[in-house]
């Protein structure tokens, strides 16, 4: 079913998920996570989660606004006969996610610095090291079988690889990372928190001294109490946005 234009004397009912979507794209190209005009965000608006808003087509992450963003229906045969069509690759892969994965409310896919070095190894896993790769402890999946372009066949491989629910993280092998999460902050905070991960696991691997790995148990402890840990992700993504409009940021334009 093709998603209905929202009529202009009607409220936006997604208003503020629009806004967050916004500063997170803001905040991604100011964290040097952008890539050209490419990648792309989206957030899931309906209960089934087959209803998303996406950034438009070829708009660089920093010019990104609430009002620019896409509705899309992951089930909408349509969708690329549009004349506000998204990206193809884009369609491809977060439109997978979105029918096939209805835990996965909000998807960030970058190419960032480093999370894309470790998905370039032959060994793409992350030993916790560190309390930040701790967190990721046995919860990241490693795509190892990169087929091209995300367009629809490959994003629909790709969107098999979320079916265990305790993996958010998708080390795309060659390629770079998707992260998945319950909203805009958790999403956000978790790519975030992955990126920094991946930096210090490559700098330390750049030294050639042996890791100081952590046991097991003691990498499975630190991860759940960086789940439970109260409000990080949305006090984090506040702050952002409280960053953003003390600069008078047009993103929620």
């Amino acid at each position: 079913m093709a998603v209905q234009p929202l009529r202009t004397d009607q409220p936006d009912p997604h208003r503020e998920a629009r806004v967050d979507l916004a500063a997170a794209f803001r905040w991604a190209a100011r964290f040097n996570w952008h890539e050209a005009v490419a990648n792309h965000f989206s957030l899931a608006v309906n209960e089934r989660g087959t209803q998303f808003l996406m950034n438009p087509k070829l708009v660089h992450f920093s010019r990104v606004t609430a009002s620019s963003l896409l509705l899309i229906d992951a089930e909408d045969g349509e969708t690329m006969r549009r004349a506000d069509a998204p990206d193809p690759t884009a369609w491809g892969l977060h439109g997978a996610i979105h029918r096939a994965c209805p835990h996965a409310r909000c998807a960030l896919h970058v190419h960032s610095k480093y999370a894309t070095v470790l998905a370039s190894l032959a060994d793409s896993r992350m030993p916790p090291i560190d309390q930040n790769t701790a967190m990721f402890f046995d919860r990241i999946v490693v795509d190892e079988h990169y087929g091209g372009l995300a367009f629809e066949e490959e994003g629909e491989r790709c969107a098999k690889l979320f079916d265990d629910p305790r993996k958010k993280v998708m080390v795309m092998g060659n390629h770079g990372v998707m992260v998945i999460g319950d909203t805009v902050a958790d999403a956000f905070n978790r790519l975030y928190y992955f990126e920094r991960a991946a930096e210090t696991l490559i700098t330390a691997y750049m030294t050639q001294r042996p890791l100081r790995v952590l046991s097991d148990a003691v990498a499975e402890k630190t991860a759940r109490e960086l789940e439970d840990y109260p409000e990080g992700a949305e006090r984090f993504l506040a702050e952002l946005r409280a960053i953003l409009d003390d600069e008078g940021s047009d993103y929620r334009a």
